[in-house]
């Protein structure tokens, strides 16, 4: 061999050798799950800081986590893509190929591009992010891999946000208000602040998984009626006297299942707001707890974020349909007109119409996809109140969450027993549907 070509071969593996370093790096870097438990966590810190109401909130963790899991599925061939299953969704792109990409970075990238896009404080998820990638690239990321993940996550998350775009939101905010009416039975903006009701038009949102937004209507509620004598009125009465025993337990079940991010507090002629996790949040929460106890990897961490999200969504539009077609008065306002005009609920009644019950919706159709993923006796300790006050409480499966989730609205005064009864039946029937159309194996 002569020197030309001696010199020739030393050249090529020097070359050789600064690419395999360039692009070998610890995998592991990115491969933790907290990462994505605290991306959802900081979403929800922010959705609380935005005020979002409850159904806005559940569409921003429907089309965030929905990103998070199609991109992290690319990566392994045992779960599929929720493509042709949710209405209106395409097949997101699959990874360029010859880029070496990090799909946990892509996959988070893609998570926090979608949640920025729908929420107020943009800075603040800019300065969580940051610091996340600082972090990345401390630990020896490549710039390359760097580079190229977060251009393959922001192709996802252009994708979702292309698609998030045809749901008919951005059109609902045009739409009428709803109006009040003299009709007793209907539905009356209430103390302190008597906020006008929230997303009357919801429904028109294009739903997920089912077919339409009445699809699974509850029966109606019970007739109104002022008569002492009626079933109606002795509903209210169960709600007025519902404290009288066992008092103590029942405000700490309804205050640790609250979720209303509209309290407002009055103090003289100066009023403030009290902001707290949303429903859809608290169940979040649980999604990340559970995700942690069964020590889930990435994929499938994603997997129970996306499908709770996806039962949150169609879940609020089914409620919120209700909701605003049967129109009914709150327990504070019928109480105060028939039994005793002083009476005030433990909890704060919520902007919005009385049937049904959108906390028993919600969380019974989070339990059925929850129990399916993990089981049927799955307990677990719900710490997801803890930055709002709140001690933990212990639950010996999600179907027993769910249920005092549910009977915490009649405890705190704001929902007669059917709205929760019937609300139950909703939002299993929700879930139940969501799993015989969803298939992510």
């Amino acid at each position: 061999m002569n020197f030309s070509s001696k010199h020739s071969l030393i050249l090529l593996l020097i070359l050789g050798s600064i690419s395999c370093k360039k692009s070998t790096y610890d995998t592991k870097i990115t491969d933790n799950t907290d990462y994505i438990r605290n991306s959802v966590r900081k979403t929800t810190e922010i959705i609380v800081h935005d005020i979002f109401s409850p159904v806005v909130a559940g569409r921003i963790y429907a089309y965030s986590n929905i990103a998070l899991y199609e991109t992290l599925r690319q990566d392994s061939k045992k779960y599929k893509s929720f493509a042709g299953q949710l209405h209106g969704l395409t097949e997101v792109p699959a990874p360029p190929k010859g880029e070496k990409i990090d799909i946990n970075l892509a996959a988070l990238h893609a998570y926090m591009t979608v949640s920025k896009a729908l929420i107020f404080s943009e800075n603040e998820m800019e300065d969580y992010r940051n610091a996340m990638y600082a972090e990345f690239k401390a630990k020896g990321l490549p710039e390359d891999v760097f580079d190229a993940s977060l251009a393959y996550g922001k192709t996802v998350a252009d994708h979702i946000l292309a698609w998030s775009k045809k749901d008919n939101y951005a059109q609902t905010r045009s739409f009428a208000k709803y109006t009040p009416n003299t009709d007793p039975a209907r539905w009356q903006p209430t103390p302190p602040a008597y906020i006008e009701a929230v997303e009357p038009n919801w429904n028109k949102i294009r739903t997920m998984v089912m077919d339409s937004a009445n699809q699974f209507a509850p029966v109606p509620p019970t007739t109104y009626s002022a008569d002492k004598n009626s079933q109606f009125y002795q509903e209210a009465y169960q709600v007025y006297t519902v404290d009288s025993t066992d008092t103590e337990n029942k405000l700490a079940i309804a205050n640790f299942w609250d979720c209303n991010p509209y309290v407002m507090h009055q103090e003289g002629h100066m009023m403030f707001a009290t902001k707290k996790i949303t429903p859809g949040g608290h169940w979040m929460g649980i999604v990340g707890l559970a995700t942690r106890k069964a020590k889930c990897d990435m994929v499938a961490t994603a997997e129970a974020y996306a499908l709770v999200s996806i039962g949150l969504f169609d879940g609020f539009i089914s409620c919120w349909d209700e909701k605003y077609r049967t129109n009914l008065v709150r327990p504070e306002t019928y109480i105060n007109q028939h039994i005793n005009q002083t009476w005030r609920p433990a909890l704060q009644t919520p902007p919005f119409p009385e049937y049904t019950s959108g906390h028993s919706v919600i969380s019974f159709a989070s339990q059925v996809i929850l129990t399916h993923l993990f089981g049927d006796n799955f307990a677990f300790e719900d710490s997801t109140e803890l930055d709002y006050g709140l001690p933990v409480r212990s639950f010996k499966s999600f179907k027993d969450a769910a249920s005092e989730a549910a009977v915490s609205r009649n405890y705190g005064g704001i929902h007669y027993m059917p709205a929760i009864q019937n609300g139950v039946v909703q939002g299993t029937n929700i879930g139940e549907f969501i799993l015989s159309k969803v298939n992510t194996h």
